[in-house]
């Protein structure tokens, strides 16, 4: 036996507001649906161009506040030029956390903070 396809991947938020409008509007990632779950969790669907997978924001109001160890997690998201993207987070009163930083194969990358901690990687391929 194995897996299949991975479908999506949660991160649990103390501000669900907040982090899905990051997402959406300075990433630029679809709302795909939003519930609420059996459990009490509310949820958000978020998807990029071209991708399958999902990404699910959670907010647990039962549960105790999320504390993002640094450096534990991040989700990677390819960009067509880093520079443009650089602008695009500034006109967000956002800045790089690491990086820009060019690899021996030619693929430059940089990291941004998204709200609660969790990091995004953004990555221009050669």
């Amino acid at each position: 036996m194995k897996v299949g396809k991975l479908l999506h991947t949660r991160y649990r938020v103390n501000d669900l507001e907040r982090t899905v409008k990051f997402y959406r509007d300075v990433l630029g990632l679809a709302e795909i649906k939003r519930h609420k779950s059996p459990r009490g969790s509310e949820l958000v669907f978020l998807q990029a161009d071209g991708s399958d997978e999902l990404i699910e924001i959670c907010f647990f109001p039962n549960s105790e506040p999320v504390k993002c160890q640094p450096d534990l997690t991040h989700l990677a998201f390819e960009v067509e030029n880093l520079a443009e993207f650089e602008k695009h987070l500034a006109a967000h009163g956002l800045k790089f956390s690491d990086g820009p930083t060019t690899s021996s194969t030619g693929t430059t990358f940089a990291f941004v903070d998204a709200p609660e901690g969790y990091e995004i990687e953004l990555i221009q391929k050669k």
